[in-house]
């Protein structure tokens, strides 16, 4: 049965890509849109954005497609404190194809591994994607 779950691998690039974001200076929202290339089997780079709120996001978002999100959040907490959360987005539309959930699903712990991310959360519409949702999100992790 786990013989047919196809795990992607992460294409070097993006793994680089991932590691430089995990670092970046800036302090304005910034996201990385990845996508599996069923061809190559592996997630790639589909897209990067500078300067982009979760409500821009979520218009970039194919509605009946899944994709992997990275996403650097400047987060305001309660006390006054600023953070930059780095949150893991899994768009998985009702609707997409199964084989194409299947091969997401099977690839989304090798991506949030290979990112070294914490904040993994997971939409099933692209309408979720809110401000609200995300600081609701975030404010389990203080």
């Amino acid at each position: 049965m786990s013989d047919s779950l196809v795990v992607c691998e992460v294409d070097p690039e993006l793994k680089e890509k991932l590691r430089q974001f995990r670092f970046r200076k800036e302090t304005d929202n910034a996201a990385i849109i990845m996508k599996v290339d069923k061809d190559r089997q592996m997630v790639v780079l589909e897209e990067e954005f500078q300067n982009i709120s979760p409500e821009e996001l979520k218009m970039e978002l194919p509605e009946r497609q899944p994709r992997f999100v990275v996403y650097s959040y400047k987060y305001l907490h309660e006390d006054g404190r600023v953070s930059y959360p780095l949150c893991f987005i899994f768009s998985s539309p009702v609707g997409c194809k199964p084989e194409q959930h299947m091969m997401y699903a099977g690839s989304k712990n090798r991506l949030v591994q290979t990112a070294e991310l914490t904040k993994v959360f997971e939409i099933r519409t692209t309408d979720d994607l809110t401000e609200a949702w995300l600081q609701e999100k975030l404010s389990f992790f203080r």
